[in-house]
């Protein structure tokens, strides 16, 4: 792939975390056919076991689980030859559910890998980046990091916060030539769509709810094979971005991704709040999709 001429083509010693498919997965295949030095992590061990890339080092790593958050990283930092340059924190996941049907421990759950979890592994890699004069700190967020869809709040918070807390670092880095960067993909083809609704079933008491008619299409829907919405990209849309901020010299503070993504950032800045809830509620079908 030709570069254009404000890519800095370095190699990066590149920690990659969710790498067991889909986007983390792509990711660190691409960036390490661009030459960097790429580390793939991921939770499950047995999807550690089955890493098919003996050129492309993997690390067991759980975002719940600080010991393991540290002693990932020093395996990450052995397995690239030296501190981390570059961050790509991609390892999530999405609790559905009404707001009103979310338990203490269930938001906590969703807030400890999407939010916790990635900051503490962030923190951990600045001092490094700092000491080098150099670090690309890259957040996956999502469209629902820019606008909220009903049945869907576990994330949305996640999400919402990371975008909050990644542009607070961002000037809080500022000079010391550690850039952060927020990608907001929409619809990606992966597994997100079976391991949301493995954690609805876990955690959601659907046939309990005042929404057990909604929960009911939704159930069906994420059963479907097949896209599982309007304008969904491959993981290499998502990979692509992630080139750019770690490649760039002037990397974006944002990258959408996704046709919805760039929609709705147009629609909050152009419609009323109640024009907007007109528009997000028909995106999601009411709350069947």
């Amino acid at each position: 792939m030709n570069r254009p001429a404000e890519i800095a083509a370095t190699p990066r010693r590149t920690l990659i975390t969710g790498c067991s498919s889909g986007i983390g997965r792509r990711a660190a295949e691409i960036l390490a056919g661009r030459g960097h030095h790429v580390v793939a992590s991921m939770r499950n061990t047995d999807d550690l076991a089955a890493w098919p890339h003996a050129h492309i080092p993997a690390v067991q790593l759980d975002l719940d689980d600080s010991i393991s958050i540290k002693e990932g990283l020093a395996a990450a930092e052995a397995a690239a030859g030296g501190p981390i340059e570059a961050l790509f924190n991609n390892g999530a996941y999405g609790q559905p559910g009404a707001v009103e049907d979310l338990e203490r421990d269930t938001l906590r759950a969703q807030l400890e890998t999407n939010l916790l979890g990635t900051l503490e592994l962030t923190n951990l890699v600045i001092p490094g980046m700092r000491a080098a004069g150099f670090g690309r700190i890259v957040q996956n967020s999502s469209v629902l990091g820019v606008s909220a869809l009903a049945f869907r709040g576990a994330y949305v918070a996640s999400k919402f916060a990371l975008e909050g807390l990644s542009d607070t670092m961002r000037l809080e880095l500022a000079g010391s030539g550690i850039d952060v960067s927020l990608i907001e993909p929409g619809p990606i083809t992966s597994r997100f769509r079976d391991n949301a609704r493995r954690a609805f079933e876990a955690h959601i008491d659907w046939q309990g709810s005042i929404h057990r008619d909604a929960y009911a299409h939704q159930i069906e829907r994420m059963r479907k094979p097949g896209p599982a919405a309007p304008f969904t990209l491959p993981p290499e849309a998502v990979a692509h971005r992630v080139i750019h901020a770690i490649e760039s010299r002037r990397p974006k503070a944002r990258y959408p991704v996704t046709v919805p993504t760039y929609l709705f950032a147009v629609l909050k800045r152009l419609l009323t709040t109640r024009a907007m809830d007109r528009v997000l509620t028909k995106a999601s079908g009411g709350g069947k999709r």
